[in-house]
């Protein structure tokens, strides 16, 4: 392949599109999309979105040399172009780590690296602890264990006390007898099908997450997050994991880390990440120091924030002449 041209202006590979789509069936009621860029011959690499719910987008496949990988992307059950869109039946973690083993297997890909970011990185270690052997390094950013003590911080009232602005607008949308319990408030109402109980409720949802996203409030992020397209299987799914504990036992994924040990593996934070707190991220490099640990020291949450996103690149192109790599200059 011609070797892209990076913007100078940035350490992002240039935008290109997929030479493969699809709609994979993984059950009877659920179809996940799938798309392949890059290099056919490439390392092969999945990219794991946040939320859950969040959904791909084309600029998450600049993280990766589209010389040397063979970049997969999918949106998670009920979210982004998979279908059918919102719905939380057969919808949990266990089952999404089952849907990436059926789409590796469909690619006909034997190993390959592993990328996620945020709820991504939770679902990385899941899939990553159930299939060691198919895995060949593991890029982590902005680490979430869905743990008691990250559910209280976000939804019961921690952050509230960098954020009290915003905290009052994400708890008016919930009458007051019903604020002990707010996931599933939030829940009940994200699930109506009644717009003028479900609507508010979406906007909320999204604009607290939205607004805590990056070390400096982005109007854009919040715009973006809010987007009729993401938003409502953005809340839906969201309330639907985290009321359910993600289906992770307390301690699970930290617990679970001698199956994984002997994989490279990078984990990249955010001083300074409101919605994911380095807290995790200092846990899970205490409970794995073989794995290199970077801290962005002028960063939050954001994938985009540049300190994370050029960290992420590096990462990439360090792995990319790793195990398996078939590519040749």
């Amino acid at each position: 392949m011609t070797a892209p041209m990076k913007d100078p202006r940035s350490w992002l590979y240039p935008a290109l599109d997929p030479f493969q789509t699809g709609h994979l069936r993984v059950s009877g009621l659920h179809e996940v999309y799938f798309e392949v860029s890059g290099n056919p011959e490439g390392k092969p690499v999945v990219f794991l979105h946040g939320g859950p719910g969040g959904a791909t987008s084309p600029k998450h496949r600049r993280f990766f040399d589209p010389r040397r990988y063979r970049i997969v992307l999918l949106d998670q059950r009920g979210c982004g172009l998979s279908r059918p869109y919102g719905e939380l039946r057969e919808n949990s973690t266990w089952e999404l780590v089952a849907d990436l083993e059926r789409l590796r297997e469909h690619l006909g890909i034997e190993r390959w690296q592993v990328f996620g970011g945020s709820w991504g990185s939770t679902l990385a270690l899941a899939y990553s602890q159930a299939h060691p052997a198919c895995v060949t390094e593991l890029v982590l950013r902005g680490i979430f264990l869905s743990s008691t003590w990250e559910l209280d911080w976000f939804y019961r009232g921690g952050a509230s006390a960098l954020y009290p602005d915003v905290w009052e607008t994400f708890l008016a949308a919930i009458p007051e007898a019903e604020q002990g319990d707010l996931l599933q408030a939030y829940l009940t109402r994200l699930i109506s099908e009644d717009p003028e109980i479900q609507t508010p409720a979406v906007k909320a949802w999204c604009t607290w997450e939205g607004a805590l996203s990056n070390l400096y409030t982005s109007a854009e992020a919040v715009a973006d997050l809010g987007e009729d397209a993401l938003a409502l299987a953005f809340s839906r799914l969201e309330a639907h994991y985290f009321a359910h504990g993600s289906w992770l036992g307390e301690g699970q994924l930290l617990a679970g880390i001698e199956k994984i040990r002997h994989l490279p593996a990078t984990i990249i934070q955010g001083r300074y990440d409101v919605v994911c707190p380095m807290k995790s991220a200092w846990e899970l490099h205490r409970a794995w120091p073989e794995a290199e640990f970077l801290i962005v020291p002028d960063a939050g949450h954001g994938a985009s924030e540049p300190g994370i996103s050029k960290a992420l690149v590096a990462a990439t192109d360090r792995f990319a002449c790793g195990p398996d790599q078939t590519w040749r200059r």
